[in-house]
């Protein structure tokens, strides 16, 4: 009873102490989630012969080389088919209004005139009153040079924090690990390996899902020739971080895009087709190859800890909500399982209270000091 009271004030300083330090810790949060994210890179520049202190700077030698790319071709691509949407939005109105809501009057009796109408007039209003908040954000960042200068700073750290922390990663995480009680090791190292499957399922499986996807999208909808193909790939490949929405919003804004351009049903028979290709190419290749059988965050704990997360702590909540999550969901399990084996859920479990606790794979993990010292 006393280790758990020790425990719920730690818990409680530090949360304390991320309500109280929410700006300051935002680039060491974000520069430990990126080293958690490439330290596998460094740890395989590792198993080809480098020293640790190479191997790192070979990840920053490729993520530099990737961020070069971006902004040089992906990113004006990307920002020149935003502003030719823009000027295509009033076309795509005019068509809706004097070509498709006369059909659907026609089919279904229904006024969709009226109803673009009024779309039409909350986007105006809407985007005047956008604009307004923009300008007195932006008048607010120059009154508040101070403030400015400090984000930058901010920003400007993370990629210093991750270097340093993934250079010494192998030795913060046997430090941890000297700190844990001898009573405890066992079980906080099997459930720190679990986390890690779900947080690596999530954030290092699903972002290359996600990768990949978008590639794939933006790829098939430009050789088609349809419009926006690059935008419409890369939002959908954005927001397939919650499985199938990227699919379902890219495709009704594909179909729609396609609809509007070629105004046949081929158009739309080939967007279907695009995106049929990147389903089949996900559940057969990606998903199995990417993830494997590990069980990551489902789809509504990502969505209700991001916000969850944004909306008590800002930002640094945004960081630390789908690594509360995993450990969250590790620790749910492992109440289950204890449950499962009580004798509260079974009389003839009170016979057998040393029951080993297995995860879902059945298989019992165990993770020593030395594994954790231990270069890959």
């Amino acid at each position: 009873m006393r280790n758990s009271w020790w425990g719920i004030l730690l818990l409680v300083v530090i949360g304390s102490l991320i309500y109280l330090l929410d700006a300051v810790l935002m680039p060491f949060i974000a520069g430990m989630i990126l080293a958690y994210l490439a330290d596998p890179l460094a740890n395989r520049f590792q198993r080809w012969g480098l020293n640790r202190p190479l191997a790192v700077c070979s990840v920053f030698l490729v993520l530099l080389v990737v961020l070069v790319v971006s902004l040089l071709i992906l990113i004006p691509l990307i920002v020149q088919q935003f502003k030719q949407l823009g000027d295509a939005v009033p076309g795509v109105f005019d068509w809706v209004e004097n070509v498709l809501a006369p059909q659907v009057q026609e089919w279904t009796g229904y006024d969709l005139a009226t109803e673009l109408g009024n779309v039409q007039d909350t986007l105006t209003e809407n985007w005047r009153d956008a604009g307004g908040y923009l300008a007195q954000a932006l008048g607010q960042i120059g009154r508040s040079g101070m403030a400015f200068a400090t984000w930058i700073t901010y920003v400007a750290l993370i990629p210093v924090v991750t270097f340093y922390l993934l250079l010494d990663w192998n030795r913060l995480l046997a430090s941890i690990a000297d700190l844990i009680p001898r009573q405890w090791a066992s079980d906080c190292f099997r459930l720190a390996r679990r986390c890690d499957e779900v947080l690596s399922a999530f954030l290092r499986g699903q972002l290359l899902v996600m990768l990949c996807l978008g590639v794939i999208y933006s790829v098939g909808l430009t050789l088609m020739g349809v419009n926006f193909g690059l935008l419409i790939g890369f939002i959908s490949g954005l927001v397939s971080i919650v499985p199938f929405l990227g699919f379902i919003v890219g495709l009704i804004i594909a179909v729609v895009v396609a609809l509007f351009q070629f105004g046949s049903l081929w158009g739309v028979l080939g967007v279907i087709a695009v995106f049929s290709v990147g389903q089949i190419i996900e559940s057969v290749v990606l998903q199995p190859k990417l993830l494997g059988d590990k069980i990551g965050l489902h789809p509504v704990a990502v969505i209700f800890a991001v916000l969850s997360g944004g909306s008590l702590f800002g930002l640094t909540g945004v960081l630390l909500a789908l690594p509360i999550a995993a450990v969250i969901l590790v620790l749910l399990k492992e109440v289950k399982i204890r449950y499962q084996h009580s004798e509260l859920y079974d009389e003839k479990n009170s016979d057998n209270h040393t029951t080993i606790l297995e995860d879902s794979s059945s298989q019992h993990i165990e993770l020593g000091r030395h594994d954790q010292r231990k270069s890959p």
